[in-house]
């Protein structure tokens, strides 16, 4: 069973950045960043596959969002720009545990706010 553990999180201006960062106690495959702000269903932010080559973005995501990871250090980063007070979520990173699997491993989340 592989552990994921989010960081990153906080309050930011409209406007302003922050990084979040996703660190897995093994190996994984797919890695995505996923979101949930109050009242609304978790929806996909990001993904990006093993070697980093392919990355996916939703639409939201686009221009501002760039997903990243070190498999070094088993850890997939958020790096989010420009940042709009419909950004304020709970940020979920997710992880495949085989090439082509569903997210089998889910992070406890950390809380970003976005004040206007």
């Amino acid at each position: 069973q592989v552990q994921l553990v989010e960081s990153g999180g906080g309050l930011v201006q409209a406007g302003g950045s922050l990084r979040l960062s996703c660190n897995a106690s093994g190996r994984t495959f797919t890695m995505a960043w996923f979101r949930q702000a109050p009242g609304k269903e978790r929806e996909f932010v990001a993904r990006i596959n093993w070697s980093g080559a392919n990355t996916d973005y939703a639409d939201s995501a686009k221009g501002r969002f760039t997903i990243s990871r070190d498999n070094a250090k088993n850890t997939v980063y958020l790096q989010m720009n420009s940042l709009k007070p419909e950004d304020t979520a709970v940020y979920f990173c997710a992880a495949a545990a085989k090439p082509g699997g569903d997210y089998a491993y889910w992070g406890q989340g950390t809380q970003v706010t976005v004040s206007s």
